[in-house]
């Protein structure tokens, strides 16, 4: 089976979603997350940062979609 990978959408968004990527692992004290071996850290590590990633853009398109 084929994996077919996480792509963008939207291309012009990736710089913006590498930062708050990075952000969100500072957040989470992993410190240098862009370019630390990510094989290195946990799941539960690895998964928080995503987790948080989709947490954050769900409040942002709620905020967007209430008119705030």
């Amino acid at each position: 089976m084929a994996s077919r990978g996480n792509r963008v959408v939207v291309p012009e968004a990736r710089q913006a979603l590498n930062q708050m990527k990075t952000e969100i692992a500072n957040e989470l004290g992993l410190s240098n997350y862009d370019s630390i071996d990510k094989g290195n850290l946990t799941a539960r590590q690895n998964g928080y940062v995503g987790g948080y990633m989709v947490k954050r853009l769900i409040e942002q398109a709620e905020r967007s979609m209430a008119g705030k």
